[in-house]
């Protein structure tokens, strides 16, 4: 019988992997000669990466161009499997760049640190034991990074929060500025470290003591101006609609949301990122005030859309895998960011931009044409078209306004029977 009850499935070399792989899910010859081809990524590289690892997966990266933010152009690296969000950050940014393109900033690298501790027999003098010690265990936290001390970051401070209900516990926040780092694996380090002496002070057990994705205090925010000229002002005001919808409606906000999301992750997934955190990051914090859109959308004196966004972005450029892969260190280069704030910033005018660029769609000609029209060539790609005849199954799809996995088949059979 098959089992994936493996022992020691870290020890086998990746052939060994393959092989086991191949046997429990009956792959064939072909489909194991696919896994074994990876790319720039050397499976040997890939092996120190991560765990268990049999191969590696490519993605499409695309270059969103038009972009203009705070008076500099930069070409974004985008890596996604989804149609039409390059092509629509870039038309985004080009409209957006009739008024000067975006203006963006981001506030100080702040992360946040939690350890949690239990069995506090007197938790309110505890608290006031702790901030009493406030500098002490700071100076504590910062001996685990004497990079960060020297630039006059690392921790900055303490916050004591006591819950009663419906379980008593206290929770203990370390404040730190991380300057260029995402900033998790230095938190951790310091949250582990003055661990042992929160629970001298307090007299409690502490148990979890790690980072919260949720970065309150790490803000990135961007803006940018949309002629009327440009899209209409009936397109103003449809615009505006579909954001006060998303303002009183979860399930749009959600989907709004989301869309902020293609474009920001792509960003952070071209550049090795942790796009996951970045995710909950966003989620939680529109959560914080009762869930509702991170963009939001005014009409000036002129009439014009004046789109903005506001948005948790916990993201480094030094260190990880974005210097590690080659490939991700070339997505840096070519985005050109000198620090991590610069890069919250440009994260924030993607994410307004895509978001812009969908409302628009869908309050106008309706998003599913445009999308679909470009989904074509993942359904002719799909169904087995080669070369020139790619290109001929998606102009009768779309001639016909027939898109869909049948039509294509009978129409690259018309082809072929033709040769």
């Amino acid at each position: 019988m098959k089992t994936s009850d493996v022992s020691g499935f870290y020890k086998l070399s990746v052939d060994e992997r393959i092989q086991f792989v191949k046997e429990f899910s009956d792959l064939t010859d072909d489909e194991i000669s696919i896994l074994k081809k990876n790319g720039s990524l050397p499976i040997e590289k890939a092996d120190k990466i991560i765990e268990n690892v049999i191969t590696t997966i490519e993605m499409p990266m695309g270059i969103a161009v038009n972009f203009r933010i705070n008076d500099r152009d930069y070409l974004i690296p985008m890596a996604i499997e989804e149609p039409s969000v390059v092509a629509a950050a870039s038309n985004a940014a080009k409209v957006a760049r009739k008024r000067g393109g975006f203006r963006a900033f981001a506030t100080d690298p702040i992360m946040i640190g939690e350890i949690q501790v239990l069995d506090v027999p007197a938790p309110y003098s505890a608290k006031i034991a702790l901030l009493e010690s406030k500098q002490r265990i700071i100076e504590m936290a910062n001996t685990r990074s004497k990079t960060l001390s020297s630039m006059n970051a690392g921790a900055k401070d303490i916050e004591v929060q006591i819950f009663e209900y419906p379980y008593r516990m206290m929770i203990v926040h370390l404040i730190v500025d991380v300057r260029d780092a995402m900033g998790a694996n230095v938190i951790n380090s310091m949250c582990e470290y003055i661990a042992p002496e929160i629970a001298r002070i307090t007299g409690g057990r502490v148990n979890l003591r790690i980072l919260s994705n949720l970065t309150k205090n790490r803000i990135a925010y961007a803006s940018a101006v949309f002629p009327k000229e440009v899209i209409g002002e009936e397109a103003v005001d449809s615009i505006m609609d579909a954001y006060h919808m998303a303002a009183v409606d979860i399930y749009r906000a959600a989907t709004n949301n989301k869309g902020i999301m293609n474009g920001v992750d792509a960003v952070l997934i071209a550049t090795m990122n942790d796009w996951r955190s970045a995710e909950a990051n966003a989620h939680s914090y529109v959560a914080m005030y009762g869930y509702g859109p991170l963009a939001r959308y005014e009409k000036d004196k002129n009439g014009d859309l004046v789109g903005s966004i506001e948005i948790p972005i916990a993201v480094g450029t030094v260190g990880g895998t974005t210097r590690s892969i080659d490939k991700a260190r070339i997505a840096m280069k070519i985005l050109g960011v000198r620090d991590a704030r610069e890069f919250s910033g440009v994260l924030a005018a993607v994410g307004l931009a895509q978001n812009f660029a969908a409302l628009r769609a869908l309050a106008t000609e309706g998003i599913q044409r445009g999308h679909m029209e470009l989904h074509s060539r993942n359904i002719a790609i799909s169904i087995g078209a080669v070369g020139d005849e790619i290109d001929q199954v998606v102009s009768r799809m779309i001639e016909e306004k027939n898109i869909s996995m049948t039509n294509a088949q009978r129409i690259l059979d018309e082809i072929r029977k033709k040769r």
